[in-house]
């Protein structure tokens, strides 16, 4: 995965200054170009008398655009690129913004309602997880209040299969970018009962997880940085990652379905639920052959 080119999605308010925290810190470590969108709705031509009304929209529209990327050039700078484009759906303008612009990766702010410290989905992450042919990032609610000085680790969330197995490796390469360690985890679901045949599965599952997590490891393994692997186990998603340290510049990434296309972000369900009970940001792979 190349990291040459980020594309921030801002909105003016705390989600799009999260997102945009975010994306500028990326940027900045991975020593990638910068470019800031503001999608805003279409505006409609209209005959007849509805002209004088159109017009009006249009300068409207106009206004909320300066005002969104002037708010956003007080944390990004001079030195990042800003762009207005038009779309119905800020998620698809984006998808279509970043194939036009040759973006490596997408970042966006959560959406509205969310919890402190998570990463609440609306529309726009929908529409960019379902479709996007570049990585997304997402940011948790308020990450941009306090962000991290720089990132401090990659953590991979594995499972093995032809897609994560690629997943490695691009998590491999933004980690060598970044300059980061990586980390290889596998989540362990129990439920909880301790009747001996579910004990006897859960060994095991905790046994083969591990197995698998050191094999994957082995073959990505760098000179000074070893890939640290870790099984991690709970009752459902939000408790297994509980049950480990996350250090404050943490990157979760994350693989795409190996039911959704190639080359494109899809979600499994794995995927959408790591994503709600994760407190540091999560990029999404597209899906690779």
């Amino acid at each position: 995965m190349k990291l040459d080119d980020v594309l921030a999605g801002y909105v003016p308010g705390p989600r799009g200054h999260d997102g945009l925290a975010l994306a500028v810190l990326l940027a900045s470590q991975a020593v990638a170009r910068l470019s800031v969108a503001y999608v805003r709705p279409p505006a409609v031509s209209t005959p007849g008398p509805a002209r004088a009304e159109e017009s009006a929209w249009r300068a409207y529209l106009r206004e909320q655009a300066d005002t969104a990327l002037a708010q956003a050039r007080e944390l990004a700078g001079d030195e990042a690129g800003y762009v207005v484009t038009a779309h119905r759906g800020s998620g698809r303008g984006l998808v279509e913004l970043a194939r036009k612009r040759g973006a490596d990766v997408v970042v966006i702010g959560p959406a509205p309602g969310g919890g402190r410290g998570r990463i609440a989905l609306g529309s726009t992450a929908d529409q960019l997880l379902h479709s996007s042919s570049v990585p997304v990032l997402l940011a948790p609610r308020g990450f941009g209040e306090a962000p991290p000085a720089a990132f401090d680790r990659i953590t991979l969330a594995y499972r093995r299969g032809p897609g994560c197995d690629q997943a490695v490796k691009v998590a491999a390469a933004t980690a060598a970018t970044l300059g980061v360690p990586l980390r290889l985890v596998t989540l362990v679901l129990s439920s909880g009962r301790r009747a001996r045949i579910e004990e006897e599965m859960l060994v095991r599952l905790r046994d083969q997880a591990a197995a698998d997590l050191r094999t994957a490891a082995r073959g990505h393994r760098r000179s000074q940085a070893p890939v640290e692997v870790e099984v991690l186990e709970g009752r459902n998603v939000a408790q297994a990652l509980g049950a480990t340290s996350w250090l404050p510049g943490e990157m979760i990434i994350c693989a795409s379905s190996d039911t959704g296309p190639l080359r494109r972000v899809f979600l499994g369900d794995t995927s959408i639920k790591i994503i709600k009970a994760a407190s540091r940001p999560v990029l999404i792979l597209t899906r690779q052959p």
